[in-house]
């Protein structure tokens, strides 16, 4: 018998349903806390994977989703968002998401956050991304991804 989602994991499906998506979560027998974790354990390239990384633009709180192939340089980014960008403290980006760190989706906050997708997804058909909860992710595609989350293609470097 499967066992039953995380609440959080639970809670991103119908986020993702609601929004036209399939809606299926995958629990991974491994840990996919970082980049590199979900990459190994799903067989695919690092930069499929989509990191949800939380920022202050400014002193607003953002969603920026990277490649995990990618670092984001903060001075570069905030110029292109015309802001000061600096990383969010760990309390504020549980409360902005609802979620526990390491696995932070890209939707399914109990806030709307603005949303900057790396176009450097695009060079994937398919991504994942985490779903609410470690070791639970979904896939998507940069297209979808950008739909779903309501978010705005950029660079990210």
């Amino acid at each position: 018998m499967p066992t039953p989602l995380h609440p959080h994991a639970a809670h991103v499906a119908e986020t993702l349903i609601a929004r036209g998506h399939h809606g299926v979560i995958v629990t991974q027998p491994d840990s996919t806390h970082t980049a590199a974790e979900a990459a190994e354990s799903l067989g695919v390239d690092v930069g499929a994977i989509t990191k949800s990384l939380v920022f202050l633009l400014d002193d607003d709180p953002i969603l920026l989703l990277v490649s995990g192939a990618h670092e984001v340089d903060l001075a570069n980014t905030g110029k292109r968002l015309q802001g000061n960008l600096t990383q969010a403290p760990l309390d504020m980006v549980r409360i902005a998401t609802g979620q526990p760190i390491g696995g932070i989706a890209p939707l399914g906050h109990p806030t709307n956050l603005p949303t900057y997708v790396d176009n450097a997804l695009s060079e994937y058909a398919e991504l994942w991304a985490a779903a609410g909860h470690p070791d639970t992710v979904f896939r998507t595609s940069f297209s979808e991804l950008v739909r779903i989350t309501a978010g705005l293609a950029i660079d990210v470097d």
